[in-house]
C-alpha cells in the first residue's frame, strides 16, 4: 500500500485529511518495515514536538480498523507495518530487529489442516519471527 491508497481509504470512510496521517503513512511507506508506537512518535515528534501518544496511538488503530496497517506483537509490544499491496494470500517472516519482513507465499494451513469438515475458515495469520541476513552480520 502506498500513502495516495492510504489517505483516499480513510477519506472513503469520512475521515479528515491531515498532515499528522499523511506524515504517518509516509513514515511506515519510508521504513518499510514493523513499528511500534513508541517508534512512530520519536519519528512524528521531529515535526510535531506536542504531539502525544495517545494521538500517535488512535490513528494507528484507525488505520490498523480499516486495513491500512497489519498488526503484530512480539516481546509484548504490538508493532505496525502498512498493509501488503499483494491481494494473493500469504504470510510473512518476521525480523524482529530490524522489523523488516520477507513474504512466503505458500500457506502452512493446507498441509497441516486441509480443509476441514463442518467448520468454515474465515481467517488465520501465520507468521515466523526471526533474524535477517543483515542483522544476523551486524
Amino acid at each position: 500500500m502506498d500513502t495516495t491508497t492510504a489517505l483516499q481509504m480513510l477519506k472513503k470512510k469520512g475521515y479528515k485529511y491531515t498532515g499528522k496521517r499523511e506524515q504517518m503513512v509516509h513514515i511506515f511507506e519510508r521504513e518499510g518495515r514493523y513499528l511500534s508506537a513508541k517508534e512512530m512518535l520519536e519519528f512524528m515528534q521531529k515535526e510535531y514536538p506536542g504531539l502525544s501518544f495517545d494521538t500517535v496511538y488512535r490513528n494507528l488503530s484507525l488505520f490498523e480498523q480499516y486495513g491500512i496497517l497489519e498488526v503484530t506483537e512480539w516481546s509484548g509490544e504490538k508493532k505496525y507495518r502498512l498493509a501488503c499491496s499483494s491481494h494473493s494470500h500469504h504470510h510473512h517472516l518476521i525480523c524482529t530487529t530490524c522489523g523488516k519482513t520477507t513474504a512466503i507465499d505458500l500457506c502452512p494451513m493446507n498441509a497441516i489442516l486441509g480443509e476441514p469438515q463442518n467448520f468454515q475458515i474465515t481467517g488465520h495469520k501465520f507468521e515466523i519471527y526471526g533474524h535477517c541476513e543483515e542483522c544476523m552480520r551486524n
